[in-house]
C-alpha cells in the first residue's frame, strides 16, 4: 500500500491533482499538500514570527485552496494562484491584529538611498532571518513590495494605509534591515 501511495502521489500531474481535489479526493489533496506545503511554510513564515503561527496560517491556506479550488480558471500559473491564497490568509489574520495602526506618513525623501550590495553577500535564508525579525508592519509591506512585487498603491488598498504609509513603511524596512546587516543582529 505504502507504495503504490507514493507512486499515486507523484505520478499526477497538476490537472489530475486539481481534478481530483475538485472531486473531494483525499489521495490528491494528499498529494497537494505535499507539493506545496514546504514552499506555502515559506510564504507564511515571511508574514509572522513565530512557527506555531506560521502553521495555523498554513492550515488556514489549504483549507481556502481545498475549498476554492474549482474556482482555479486555468489561467496563469497555479504556483502563483497558490500563493495568492497564502498571501491573502497571512494579510487577513494581520488586518485583524490591526499590525498598521501606530503607522505615520512620512516623505520618500526622509530616507537616504540604501545600497543593495547586501543582497550579494547574504544567503537567502539569512536575508529571511532578517526580514523576519522586522516589525511586523514594516515586515508585511516589504514582502509585499519586495518579494510578492505588489506596488505600493495595492499595498494601500489590501492593508487599508495610502499609498504613501506603504512607501514609508518600505523604506524604514529596508533602513531597519541595513542597520541589523551591518550590526549583523536582530530587532
Amino acid at each position: 500500500m505504502h507504495l503504490y501511495k507514493r507512486t499515486y502521489e507523484t505520478t499526477m500531474d497538476e490537472k489530475q491533482l486539481i481534478e481530483g481535489c475538485i472531486n473531494g479526493d483525499r489521495r490528491a489533496q494528499k498529494a497537494l499538500y505535499d507539493r506545496y506545503s514546504a514552499r506555502m511554510m515559506a510564504v507564511c513564515l515571511r508574514y509572522v514570527k513565530e512557527t506555531e503561527d506560521a502553521r495555523d496560517l498554513m492550515q488556514e491556506g489549504f483549507i481556502k485552496l481545498y475549498t476554492n479550488i474549482n474556482k482555479y480558471s486555468g489561467e496563469g500559473s497555479f504556483d502563483g494562484w497558490v500563493r495568492k491564497i497564502f498571501v491573502n490568509c497571512a494579510l487577513e489574520r494581520l488586518r485583524q491584529n490591526d499590525i498598521l495602526k501606530n503607522t505615520d506618513d512620512i516623505s520618500d525623501n526622509d530616507f537616504a538611498d540604501i545600497p543593495d550590495e547586501y543582497a550579494s553577500i547574504l544567503t537567502a535564508e539569512e536575508i529571511m532571518t532578517y526580514v523576519r525579525a522586522l516589525p511586523d508592519g514594516f515586515r508585511t509591506v516589504f514582502n509585499l513590495f519586495a518579494i510578492e512585487g505588489y506596488s505600493h498603491k495595492e499595498i494601500g488598498e489590501e492593508l487599508n494605509i495610502t499609498e504613501s504609509t506603504s512607501r514609508s513603511q518600505y523604506m524604514r524596512a529596508r533602513k531597519i534591515l541595513q542597520k541589523m546587516i551591518t550590526k549583523n543582529e536582530y530587532v
